[in-house]
């Protein structure tokens, strides 16, 4: 069945998303301030500023049968991020409820950051999200607003994301630059092709009958420490580790995210471990070509 699929905040995850869907035959509406990103990609858009949407209005956006709601924050203040993500999604909301045909699943996709824990613990959906940054904290607002609303939602908590173009990890190695051994920190990363491929998946599964949950956390299959993740890239480079980096303490925080619940409705990624993703991404950027001159 023909399926019309609304991108809101169609950025990088929304456009590859909204790729998948139209090779499966769907309709995809990107939504965002400047459409100009969206030239040749098919995806039909639509120009507007989610500040501008007047809650009561009904038509100001379309009708659609699933939502994804994919915001950026413009900056890393608390002011962006309650427009962005509580406010914003609020006021969608509002506004798809009111549609003669609201629709079926609205999905939001949050971050890991929620669960705030320092020691390496291992986080699912159930353990209590802890975060004491405003941004952990205004995300967790938005994810009640989703859950607690009549219209049907889904939270999905991705991890650190890295692919294409997000490669910022890979220059600090090639300059030699690597995490410290201790303390041991560790981190959760998810390949932007993993993150459409889950929310494409998700889709399906509804669409077959199944029953999704509220939360799911969108993290590869191994949990592993900064340190190892930036001397595997160093060997693959060429490059010898000249510099320890050490994290600011405020911004620290050492998990182990638990995919246990995504992987019980059968999906399978594309990249389970940092290793086959970051394997890519040296090799679509032309890293290796460069190093191994």
């Amino acid at each position: 069945m023909k399926l019309t699929v609304l991108i809101i905040g169609c950025g990088d995850i929304g456009i590859n998303l909204g790729r998948e869907l139209l090779d499966e035959g769907h309709k995809v509406i990107g939504l965002r301030r400047n459409v100009e990103a969206l030239k040749d990609t098919g995806i039909e858009p639509l120009k507007l500023d989610l500040n501008d949407i007047e809650d009561a209005d009904a038509a100001s956006l379309p009708q659609a049968d699933y939502v994804v709601y994919t915001v950026s924050a413009d900056r890393f203040e608390e002011s962006a991020y309650q427009s962005a993500y509580p406010e914003g999604l609020k006021r969608v909301l509002s506004v798809m409820e009111q549609h003669k045909t609201p629709p079926r699943r609205v999905f939001f996709v949050s971050s890991t950051s929620v669960h705030g824990q320092q020691e390496g613990e291992v986080v699912n959906e159930d353990t209590p999200p802890d975060s004491t940054s405003f941004s952990g904290t205004l995300m967790c607002e938005a994810e009640q607003a989703l859950i607690n609303h009549v219209l049907p939602g889904t939270v999905i908590r991705f991890s650190g994301i890295y692919g294409p173009g997000r490669d910022r990890l890979i220059h600090q190695v090639a300059e030699g630059r690597v995490a410290a051994i201790t303390p041991v920190v560790y981190s959760n990363r998810i390949h932007r092709d993993d993150c459409t491929g889950i929310i494409a998946h998700l889709i399906r599964y509804q669409e077959s009958g199944e029953t999704l949950a509220d939360i799911y956390l969108g993290s590869d299959c191994e949990p592993v420490t900064m340190h190892n993740v930036m001397m595997w890239l160093a060997k693959q480079l060429k490059v010898e580790a000249t510099e320890t980096m050490q994290s600011p303490l405020r911004r620290r925080t050492s998990k182990r995210c638990d995919n246990q619940r995504l992987l019980s409705t059968g999906y399978q990624f594309r990249f389970p471990s940092y290793r086959e993703g970051y394997a890519q991404v040296l090799k679509e950027g032309g890293f290796l070509a460069v190093n191994n001159v």
